[in-house]
């Protein structure tokens, strides 16, 4: 029984050092629990007197006693549940291991042996603590029909409500201040951003990084962006057009309809404009100036909402 079966180079008890380290919480609880289990077998294994092994045994032997320990934990749960319980007891657990063929009577000849090695219980990990000012309410804690190693109820403010502890501010003078800051941080944050992708001028010609200035762009012709009209200046002159276009149509259809209800009228009586001359309908068209340039200033008519 001394001899080993191998000589693998490492310890028993150093086996399953320089695992990865796991990511999530499960993980690592699974991890823990595994390497515990590998101190066991490696101490039982010490115990009978090996000296080393390979890291495949001990991970063999490491699988079937997690295998042997969760087969017990399954029939525990399932005969306690059979006799409407929720947790098990050392009854539920002896039945169990009668039942799997294991003699109970010889357990507390095994746990008075003389060449029991003891092992140091793990360290254990306190949780972390969340900062209060992460923190909103009070948690609730588990009713008397959930176990106590379930986890714990999250943030009221996540299922119930978000309570405001903090009330928006008001202040004329702070929302404007506000204001300005915002407005000179976008502005200065927009300059970077156009200094660092467009052309640049620099004040020193020894160092161009320092005082970037953003380059002028020359223009042929620089007083054609004042003259051009913009799209809304243009969609406001539509709009003018066609309520000057509809209010002569209106007045047309009402002088044709005064002359149409007076037939009878003298045309000599009738007051002729100086000239002698009936404006027609034609010229006043003619009269439209197209060019934008040259027509006169006119104040969009305001559309009152009936």
């Amino acid at each position: 029984m001394g001899d080993s079966s191998a000589v693998s180079g490492t310890s028993l008890n150093s086996s399953g050092r320089g695992a990865k380290a796991a990511s999530s919480p499960a993980e690592n609880y699974q991890l823990a629990r595994r390497r515990t289990l590998q101190v066991v077998v490696s101490a039982l294994l010490t115990e009978s007197g090996f000296e080393s092994a390979e890291k495949a045994a001990v991970e063999t032997l490491t699988e079937m006693m997690q295998s042997y320990i969760t087969e017990i934990g399954r029939c525990a749960k399932t005969y306690c549940e059979h006799t409407a319980r929720s947790v098990p007891t050392l009854s539920d657990t002896v039945v169990t291991l009668i039942e799997m063929g294991f003699n109970v009577d010889t357990l507390p000849v095994y746990a008075k042996r003389s060449q029991r090695m003891v092992i140091t219980a793990p360290p254990v990990t306190n949780a972390p603590v969340t900062p209060k000012s992460l923190s909103a309410g009070q948690k609730r804690t588990h009713p008397s029909h959930i176990p106590g190693h379930f986890p714990e109820f999250p943030d009221p403010h996540t299922y119930i409500k978000t309570p405001t502890f903090r009330e928006p501010v008001s202040d004329y003078q702070v929302v404007r201040e506000k204001a300005a800051t915002q407005r000179r941080d976008v502005e200065r944050a927009l300059t970077r951003f156009m200094a660092k992708t467009g052309e640049t001028q620099s004040l020193f010609k020894d160092d161009i990084s320092a005082f970037p200035l953003i380059a002028a762009r020359p223009s042929t012709i620089p007083y054609l962006s004042a003259l051009l009209p913009s799209e809304l200046e243009l969609q406001t002159l539509e709009e003018t057009d066609s309520s000057e276009q509809d209010d002569q149509t209106d007045s047309e259809n009402a002088a044709g309809n005064v002359i149409a209800d007076d037939p009878s009228a003298d045309k000599e009586n009738s007051v002729l404009p100086p000239g002698g001359v009936v404006p027609s309908t034609k010229a006043s068209e003619d009269n439209v100036i197209d060019n934008p340039y040259l027509r006169p200033v006119k104040k969009p008519k305001v559309r009152r909402k009936k």
